[in-house]
C-alpha cells in the first residue's frame, strides 16, 4: 500500500487530509487496529457514507445497521460516546433523520483528531509510510 509522498507527507499537516485519502484512511485503520480502536474510523466512514443517502428507506435500514453495529451497548463495535448521546440516537433510531449520528460523528471524530492522530504521527506504520513514500 504505497503511497506518493505527497499524500503521506500530507497526512501530518491535518487530520482532513488523512481522511480525504483513500490509503491514508486504510492506513489510519490499521493503526487503529494495533490500539483496538478502529470502529472510531469505520464509524466515522459509516456515518460519512450515510450523511449521502436520500432514499428514507435506505436511509431506515442504513441507520439501523450503524446503531447496530457501533451505537448500541454490547454492539460488536461498540464506540465510546456519553450515556446522553447514545440514548438521543436510540430515541431516534424508528425514523432516523440524516442528522441522526451527527453528535456522535463530532465526538468521535474529535477523538480521532485530538487523541488518535497525534499518536499516529508519532507511530512506526506512519514513520515506515513516510520512509516508503521518501524513497520512491
Amino acid at each position: 500500500m504505497l503511497a506518493p509522498v505527497n499524500d503521506v507527507m500530507a497526512w501530518a499537516e491535518s487530520f482532513d487530509h488523512l481522511l480525504e485519502c483513500k490509503t491514508g484512511q486504510l492506513v489510519f485503520e490499521d493503526f487503529l487496529r494495533t490500539e483496538y480502536s478502529e470502529e472510531n474510523l469505520l464509524f466515522w466512514l459509516a456515518c460519512e457514507d450515510y450523511k449521502k443517502i436520500t432514499s428514507v428507506t435506505e436511509m431506515t435500514v442504513a441507520a439501523r445497521r450503524i446503531y447496530a453495529e457501533f451505537v448500541q451497548v454490547d454492539a460488536p463495535r461498540q464506540i465510546n460516546i456519553d450515556c446522553v448521546t447514545r440514548e438521543e440516537i436510540s430515541e431516534n433510531i424508528s425514523q432516523p433523520g440524516p442528522n441522526c449520528f451527527d453528535r456522535a460523528r463530532k465526538l468521535i471524530y474529535g477523538l480521532m483528531e485530538n487523541d488518535c492522530y497525534p499518536r499516529f504521527l508519532k507511530s512506526e506504520i506512519y514513520q515506515a509510510h513516510l520512509e516508503q513514500a521518501e524513497k520512491q
